[in-house]
């Protein structure tokens, strides 16, 4: 098979609709009502759109993503443990921080999939946890960085991870045309024609996959994990002329240098007129790439409605990490505490979560694994650090919910062959681990320097005045930093995550 077709229609109707696990009427007397959706005769279905470096200023370009703000509930705090692919990913499918999957870094000794694979991750995912519960499972596009389509890991087929009885995933780079996917065990190659831009054709594959799940009567988790808006920035082709003039936002911090920033940004210099050329011209691509991503949300919410499925089913938009275009002088990339980088859309529609609602609790992507097992009655072990969102997603009061999140970042040494590969104008951090609550952020770099912003006085964070805090208040900082970075287990990561200081 060298190719394959344009993205399929709309979903073919079913004639047996799945039961939804809605109580229309007061319950019989000693009738125990579910707890939970786990708890309910049919299990509730989920999605993850998992795009890649999409950051906040892009929502404004994709109304399908600003219909599912206003039909479910968007988290305003919601941030990475490690803004770059790899550890990102690793901590979305595990419920753990980068220091507990070993993951901080997309190769080498500290990173990738390797790393991800050698240290046993892969047996404990959100996906093996509801195949196990009898769902149907399918990864579609990107997995992790160091994952090759051929590679068959000494066995005798290509290799393709436990937990997923569909599987349809490319390998490093990321390109949208001439690229391999290992399609349940089989190495499919695709070429340069229209039909065959990724985003498209993982669509395609979704909406089948949701259709043969119906049919089958079987609750389903599916993962469609795009490159885009990641570089290169490629549009598909009917999105080529899109917004013809569009610039990147320029918010208070286009380059603009914090006051007292650390070492490795303090050196940069403003940026040139070619980079703010550049820097324009990607974002525009990256405003047109994600325009197939937008149809593709709305392709299979369609699917969804048209399988009668779409109450049972909890539909979850997101993305790995964000991205700074000239904010702090700096070019394009991530890998920074700013929130430009960590602070990313996390947009969920689905049963019981009420329309156009918001939620400002502090949430982080270890939440994600959870709360898919969760919603898919599985049990969630100990030793996962994020916490099930789902009482949030009820509109349940939070008045104990945590109060920090952890940022953490091996740096500055990338291999040349990644992907990601950075150079110092696009910003390469010192090793660092931050703490971010919903008012401040808290800086720890390898080096002894720090950096603090008070984001109600300075929400661009132009002003650091970690040399300003007492010593009382800076060692009141690094015990409760100190506290997340050593914490292994979703009770000590809960409680290191309730900070006063």
């Amino acid at each position: 098979m060298l190719r394959h077709p344009r993205r399929l229609g709309a979903a073919l109707a079913v004639t047996s609709l799945l039961a939804l696990s809605v109580w229309t009427s007061a319950p019989a007397a000693g009738t125990t009502l579910p707890a939970d959706p786990a708890a309910a005769a049919t299990p509730p279905n989920v999605i993850l759109i998992l795009t890649d470096d999409l950051a906040w200023n892009l929502v404004q370009y994709m109304p399908q993503v600003q219909r599912l703000q206003r039909d479910g509930m968007t988290f305003t705090n919601y941030t990475v443990t490690d803004s770059l692919c790899c550890p990102s990913r690793s901590s979305i499918f595990t419920g753990k921080f980068p220091h507990d999957t070993g993951v901080f870094t997309n190769g080498g000794t500290d990173g990738g999939f390797a790393v991800f694979k050698g240290r046993g991750n892969e047996s404990n995912t959100f996906a093996t946890a509801l195949q196990a519960k009898g769902y149907a499972t399918a990864m579609m596009g990107k997995y992790l960085n160091g994952y090759l389509p051929a590679d068959t890991q000494g066995g005798s087929l290509p290799y393709v991870p436990p937990g997923w009885s569909d599987w349809r995933v490319a390998g490093n780079g990321y390109p949208e045309y001439n690229y391999d996917l290992n399609e349940n065990h089989t190495v499919v190659h695709y070429g340069d024609s229209p039909a065959d831009y990724l985003t498209d054709v993982v669509s395609g594959k979704g909406s089948s996959f949701i259709q043969n799940a119906v049919a089958a009567n079987k609750p389903f988790l599916l993962e469609i994990a795009t490159f885009a808006p990641h570089g290169p920035f490629t549009p598909a082709p009917e999105d080529l002329t899109d917004f013809p003039g569009l610039t990147a936002p320029r918010t208070p911090a286009f380059n603009k240098l914090p006051a007292n920033a650390p070492g490795w940004l303090a050196g940069n210099a403003p940026l040139t007129a070619a980079q703010k050329t550049t820097i324009d011209t990607n974002f525009r691509k990256r405003a047109q790439s994600v325009q197939a991503v937008d149809r593709m949300i709305g392709d299979l919410r369609a699917d969804l409605a048209a399988s009668g499925v779409a109450d049972n089913t909890y539909l979850v938009f997101t993305s790995d990490n964000g991205f700074h275009m000239g904010e702090y002088r700096l070019t394009s990339g991530k890998q920074t505490a700013f929130d430009t980088d960590v602070r990313v859309p996390l947009i969920v529609v689905g049963p019981g979560v009420a329309a156009g609602s918001t939620r400002p609790e502090i949430v982080q992507n270890i939440d994600l694994a959870p709360t898919f097992q969760r919603i898919g009655g599985a049990d969630v072990a100990s030793a996962v650090n994020g916490r099930s969102l789902l009482p949030l997603l009820n509109g349940e009061p939070a008045a104990n919910w945590r109060t920090a999140s952890l940022i953490e970042h091996h740096g500055p040494g990338q291999d040349a062959d990644d992907p990601d590969f950075q150079t110092a104008k696009a910003g390469t951090p010192t090793t660092y681990s931050a703490l971010r609550t919903a008012v401040y952020t808290y800086v720890e770099y390898s080096t002894g320097e720090r950096e603090y912003y008070d984001r109600v006085a300075d929400p661009y964070q132009l002003n650091n005045i970690a040399a300003t805090l007492s010593a009382a208040r800076l060692a009141a900082l690094h015990t409760a930093l100190d506290a997340l970075v050593n914490c292994h287990s979703q009770s000590a990561c809960w409680t290191a995550g309730h900070v006063t200081a």
